[in-house]
């Protein structure tokens, strides 16, 4: 996905440069804002395949506008961020956002990350493609995942999941009573080795475990494996 457009929201000239340098290198159509006003006005008019978002953009912060384009659009978007937020960070993966990388970054770090988002997301376009034709419905208990539609129901009710969250609950469900490395599950859904870094992971588990458990305190579906990670109690757990 070579020429995949990406928006890359920043109001640091000397970053902003770096970023399109390097991006533009691997052959991707770069867009540049350094506001948060335009940032709305081009994710909406442009359709990105990819945004990367500086959290402390004005007037509008990251935060905000990735609720925004969470209305409309499931592009992946990756936040940029001083190391000292990490507490903006572990929320904006809970609204919706897919990944982060904090400054000072490697540039080539950069650009796996990028590569990484973009392959996955079309990996997973791909399967619900072929779901089209095959049975795409998973069920378990009052849990059901339409891979075709990309939807989820408890009980009959929608459950809103982020992308990420659907492609998460999928893996977990095709593969019940399998214990999970934080490791394998970044790497599996972000398509890149996680550095170590697995607040990614933990933070999309506690947001879907809000969304799918009747006590989330007390998981019935996705449960912790002490010195491994997570996995999903199936029928015969």
């Amino acid at each position: 996905m070579s020429n995949a457009r990406i928006l890359v929201v920043d109001d640091e000239p000397d970053i902003t440069e770096l970023i399109e340098l390097y991006l533009t290198r691997e052959g991707y159509e770069v867009h540049t804002v350094d506001n948060g006003t335009d940032a709305l006005t081009q994710a909406g008019a442009l359709q990105p395949d990819l945004v990367l978002l500086d959290i402390q953009i004005k007037p509008f912060d990251g935060l905000q506008i990735c609720r925004e384009i969470r209305h409309f659009s499931s592009v992946p978007i990756i936040f940029v961020s001083c190391k000292s937020d990490d507490t903006d960070i572990i929320h904006g993966l809970s609204i919706g956002g897919d990944d982060y990388i904090t400054k000072p970054f490697s540039p080539r770090q950069l650009v796996a990350r990028v590569k990484a988002q973009l392959r996955r997301q079309a990996f997973h376009n791909g399967h619900a493609e072929e779901a089209a034709t095959r049975d795409s419905v998973l069920m378990h208990g009052d849990l059901s995942i339409d891979l075709e539609a990309h939807t989820t129901h408890i009980n009959g009710k929608p459950v809103n999941l982020s992308t990420k969250e659907f492609h998460l609950l999928t893996h977990f469900v095709q593969h019940p009573n399998k214990a999970f490395h934080l490791d394998h599950l970044y790497e599996l859904i972000w398509g890149t080795d996680s550095a170590g870094d697995t607040r990614t992971i933990m933070v999309h588990i506690s947001n879907l475990r809000k969304k799918i458990e009747p006590d989330p305190a007390n998981p019935i579906y996705i449960v912790t494996v002490r010195g491994v990670g997570y996995k999903f109690i199936g029928k015969e757990g």
